[in-house]
């Protein structure tokens, strides 16, 4: 079975198991400013109803996305008050499509409730409840039970429950949750509870799926590859929870539904399979091999799930100019995309629908550009699926942190860092390497971005090091803008509206992290109507893409003289923000894409 059909079943089969705990008519969007056709279309049956985790994927699964009760409390309370209304899970009680729209300060909690049935075909697995993103600090209970917690706001965390469940009848299942945003250092991106300028509305709570999962005693827990290619062999690395021994993993491989490769070896160490004549992951040619993992002991089938690998790498390497360049796959390349955001009208931090966020994607490709920059965010993990599947690389930013009564805004020319204590530092690491965990499974990706200018930047070198030791198969920006300390794969410069680029370095690539911004209004589109704001912003297309054409031409020359990649600000409008090439609802792409695409093509060659 290939893994688009894998993905079928397991989305039919999640439905089988969908609960909607009230009526799809007691449901509306709450009032925005703009929607898009996607949000305009959604209902609780259909809020994220496709299998969330593409790279471990199983046939059973129970997806808890729908309506639920809401209410809010002091941060003091121990119990859930008596609930105030349904809200739309996975979106934020900020968000229109959450069906409420409203703000929660840090002085209070965000209750969630809700009841569920564990399927009768379910008894004798273990019950795992998954959270793919809560933001920020999250309990869990199970039947008044408590469950456990979790600090962060952008990966997934998961519980077994299995101890606290009724196998007949209805469980409940509550969650509260807190979120100081800008009052507090944790990483939050962009949000401020005070929206401005390039600052974007608070997001708290829920805000990617929730859904169930049995698994066997002895279970897979992730899937990650590593390509070798001068040895022509990917190298499989398996988390396995639960007693192993005697336990054997049998890996099969296969390209377009063909059986290419198989091995099999003991757990707890890296397994090798050589994949004969292998077909390289690229922007060009994005192809996927689709793998079956199974475990065994002796005659018995442990576990079994599907996956998928792209095979490519990624390094510094210097070009017959002798200009350090990145290399895709032993050849250089360079990089153009835009900063993407990820925000979202009526969804802010989630995207409408899985069909949504892969237009965003789809776009990127048809105005012909090869990666884009995740801008202070991480996406629900079908959206790298999306671009592992439609060959867009991706430089990953860590969601920035810092508080607003310190001084963790550092400026380009302070010579010292932001003022993080011991518990602060501990747990911007703590959810970076959570990050890095979730999604360095992902072809995709192929630069980490730790640091946005200086954004809550602190021990710079110490943490860019570490990155880079602990994923040496993946290039380091650092830090991207303004407060550059030396360390890094990259040099990165920042300039508006550009083009403009560092002097080449012997040891470091020098690339253009952001640049461009040229913004447009465009009437009857917009999140609001006056005061928008851009970098440079026109009043017709005409200007625009004059404007655009402008920088283009000066960005081609920068590239023969050794810049390495380049960043255009951005994918689409944001709030008040006009950047965009596309408007915020996504219904108008400013320029044409035949258009760009052909004045794109030759910053490739």
């Amino acid at each position: 079975m290939n893994m688009t059909k894998a993905l079928s079943v397991v989305i039919c089969c999640g439905l089988l198991g969908f609960q909607v705990s009230a009526r799809a008519e007691d449901w509306k969007p709450a009032p925005a400013p703009l929607m898009t056709r996607w949000g305009k279309s959604l209902s609780p049956e259909t809020a994220w109803a496709e299998y969330p985790r593409p790279q471990l994927v199983r046939d059973r699964w129970q997806n808890l996305n729908g309506l639920w009760d809401y209410a809010i409390s002091p941060r003091t309370a121990e119990q859930m008050p008596a609930a105030e209304g349904k809200i739309l899970v996975p979106y934020a009680i900020e968000s229109a499509l959450s069906g409420v729209g409203r703000r929660v300060s840090a002085d209070q909690s965000l209750w969630y409730s809700r009841t569920f049935e564990i399927p009768s075909n379910w008894r004798g697995s273990r019950v795992m409840l998954h959270f793919d993103a809560v933001d920020w600090e999250t309990e869990v209970m199970v039947n008044g039970q408590s469950i456990g917690g979790h600090k962060g706001g952008s990966t997934p965390f998961s519980f077994d429950i299995t101890d606290a469940i009724r196998w007949d009848g209805a469980n409940q299942l509550r969650v509260r949750v807190w979120d100081p945003t800008d009052l507090g250092s944790q990483p939050r991106g962009k949000q401020v509870n005070q929206p401005e300028g390039i600052w974007y509305t608070p997001v708290t709570g829920i805000w990617q799926t929730v859904w169930l999962e049995p698994i066997p005693v002895t279970a897979l827990g992730q899937v990650r590859t590593e390509t070798q290619l001068n040895e022509g062999r990917v190298r499989f690395h398996l988390q396995v929870n639960g007693p192993t021994d005697g336990a054997r993993a049998i890996i099969v491989v296969r390209s377009g539904g063909r059986e290419v490769a198989k091995e099999d070896g003991p757990l707890g160490q890296p397994l090798d399979i050589t994949i004969p004549s292998p077909r390289l992951w690229s922007p060009s040619d994005p192809h996927l091999y689709e793998c079956t993992v199974e475990l065994k002991r002796d005659d018995e089938l442990l576990d079994r799930a599907d996956s998928y690998f792209g095979m490519r790498e990624i390094r510094l390497a210097k070009d017959e100019a002798g200009h350090l360049r990145l290399f895709l796959n032993g050849k250089p390349l360079f990089q153009f995309g835009p900063l993407d955001q990820g925000w979202w009208p009526d969804g802010l931090l989630t995207p409408p629908s899985d069909a949504a966020a892969a237009y965003d994607l789809q776009v990127l490709k048809q105005v012909g550009m090869n990666m884009l920059r995740k801008h202070i965010k991480v996406e629900p993990s079908r959206y790298y699926y999306h671009c592992d599947r439609l060959g867009l690389m991706v430089w990953q930013d860590m969601p920035s942190g810092m508080a607003k009564d310190r001084k963790q805004f550092v400026q380009p020319d302070w010579s010292e860092d932001g003022e993080f204590n011991a518990e602060e530092k501990a747990q911007f690491r703590a959810e970076l390497k959570e990050m890095i965990d979730h999604l360095r499974g992902f072809t995709c990706i192929v630069t980490w971005v730790p640091f946005n200018e200086g954004w809550g930047q602190h021990d710079t070198n110490e943490i860019l090091q570490w990155v880079m030791e602990y994923d040496p198969t993946r290039l380091v920006d650092g830090p991207s803008g303004w407060t550059d300390r030396g360390v890094g794969h990259m040099k990165d410069l920042h300039r508006y509206p550009g083009p403009d680029m560092f002097s080449t370095m012997p040891d470091r690539a020098s690339v253009l992290g952001e640049f461009g911004g040229l913004g447009l209004p465009v009437e009857g589109h917009l999140w609001k109507s006056q005061d928008n704001w851009g970098y440079r912003t026109f009043k017709t297309v005409e200007e625009l893409e004059k404007n655009y054409r402008q920088l283009i031409d000066q960005l081609k020359p920068l590239i023969p003289n050794g810049l390495a990649a380049a960043i255009y600000t951005q994918t689409t409008d944001v709030e008040i923000e006009v950047n965009g090439l596309l408007t915020y609802d996504r219904e108008v792409l400013k320029l044409d894409a035949e258009m760009l695409s052909k004045l794109h093509e030759p910053l490739f060659q």
